[in-house]
């Protein structure tokens, strides 16, 4: 990891220093997704099953997973993991209810009844990963939201293996969210599939969840294509920024960093701390701890472009995380609530030495679909409400318009809207006459 002491730096050198790695969005990957999407647009089903042939080495007979399928892999888990899915739903089920939207009507005069009515989006579409591992999380934190939105329909999508069968836990963890339509696809012919729609696959009216440039590109792509799909938020590679004061333990620290060092090579782990002491202490124990972890080297890699960045106070760790808008922020000090006030941007917060990344990851409730690559700076995190429409809605009486109109009266003139104001004038002088 690169150590870095903030206070000497200058403003061009610390805007380097919280530089993301760059992503893999070049001129050739735009090209090479863009051909993907036509591709799909174009030949439907067999484009699919050709696209997965060749990306996922897998020959598929048939793109949906079956109900005997479903049955398999849920007799296949083991007891403990099936519980452990369920608790997670649960506590992912009740943060969410707590958090979602309700309507609202309120009088904004006499006779002026205004109101904000909520409805589901129709049809959404949901993709789970499965390329560096399976992902049965993902699927609970974007099927249960879908759930408790009320979407009529939910698609979701994800890698198949070379054997052509799906990940086991991540098909439990969809049909325990009332999800039956799944689908064997990755990769950006996933995203194009649920975006245009196939023999198979239908049109996705909102395409939600994490994956690799690919499928950040293609999300990319169909959202900014008139006859595409919405998407939930821009996304990139996974991070992390630990705020920890000179008391933080380095063991757990260093747990932190590499958890999200192993997403992938171009995640990104940085440490804000006032402690010079703590750096030391936190690099040694990353360096013990790596060699432990299946995916070390992928770990390794990523860490090359970690940070562990010196500051003078916590108020000043506060300022550089802001400027870094994390996806993921620990803030592992004495007093954490301290802090928060003062944090504008992030995804996801944990306060204090108790709680790690990882219960946000799994169980804690709180969605882990989040913004990422400083998009927190303007975005928020998967919710309820992502898979919602607000309508609002008025209702005036005769007296209501008497009055308000007026004031839209002026104001329509103003804009030399003449039609506007003449659709509450011609209403205004009716009443008069009626009087």
């Amino acid at each position: 990891m690169i150590r870095i002491d903030w206070n000497a730096l200058s403003d061009s050198e610390r805007r380097e220093a919280l530089a993301r790695p760059a992503l893999s969005g070049s001129a050739e990957t735009h090209a090479a997704v863009a051909r993907t999407l036509a591709s799909v647009r174009s030949g439907g089903d067999a484009a699919l099953i050709e696209l997965t042939r060749r990306f996922d080495r897998c020959e598929l007979q048939s793109l949906s997973v079956s109900e005997a399928e479903f049955i398999s892999a849920e007799q296949s888990l083991s007891e403990e993991l099936k519980r452990a899915i369920a608790e997670a739903r649960g506590r992912i089920e009740h943060f969410h209810h707590a958090c979602a939207l309700q309507p609202v009507r309120v009088e904004t005069a006499p006779g002026v009844v205004c109101e904000r009515i909520l409805r589901p989006i129709e049809r959404v579409g949901l993709y789970v990963p499965a390329g560096g591992a399976p992902l049965p999380s993902t699927a609970l934190m974007l099927g249960v939201p879908a759930q408790i939105a009320g979407c009529r329909d939910v698609v979701l999508c994800t890698p198949p293996r070379a054997d052509g069968r799906c990940d086991e836990a991540v098909l439990y963890a969809a049909r325990s969210c009332g999800i039956k339509t799944v689908f064997k696809l990755g990769g950006a012919q996933a995203i194009a599939a649920m975006a245009y729609g196939s023999e198979s696959v239908p049109r996705c009216d909102k395409l939600f969840g994490p994956g690799n440039v690919w499928v950040t590109e293609a999300k990319m792509q169909v959202a900014n294509d008139a006859q595409g799909a919405a998407i939930d938020m821009p996304a990139g590679p996974s991070e992390v920024l630990v705020i920890a004061d000179a008391q933080a333990d380095a063991r757990f620290v260093a747990a932190d960093l590499l958890a999200q060092a192993e997403h992938g090579p171009d995640s990104q782990s940085i440490l804000v701390t006032t402690s010079a002491a703590l750096i030391d202490d936190v690099a040694a124990c990353i360096e013990v701890q790596r060699l432990r972890l299946p995916r070390a080297g992928i770990a390794g890699k990523s860490l090359a472009q970690g940070r562990l960045i010196k500051v003078d106070s916590l108020h000043q760790a506060v300022e550089v995380s802001n400027a870094y808008a994390p996806e993921h922020l620990i803030i592992n000090v004495a007093n954490p609530r301290a802090l928060i006030d003062a944090v504008s941007s992030a995804g996801s917060i944990f306060l204090g030495a108790w709680s790690p990344e990882s219960v946000g990851d799994y169980c804690s409730g709180t969605n882990h679909v989040l913004p990422t690559y400083a998009a927190t700076k303007a975005w928020s995190g998967l919710s309820v409400a992502s898979f919602q429409k607000q309508i609002s809605v008025q209702e005036l009486s005769a007296d209501g318009l008497r009055a308000i109109g007026p004031c839209a009266v002026i104001l329509a003139r103003a804009e030399q809207l003449d039609a506007h104001a003449r659709a509450v004038s011609l209403r205004l002088e009716s009443l008069e006459n009626v009087e």
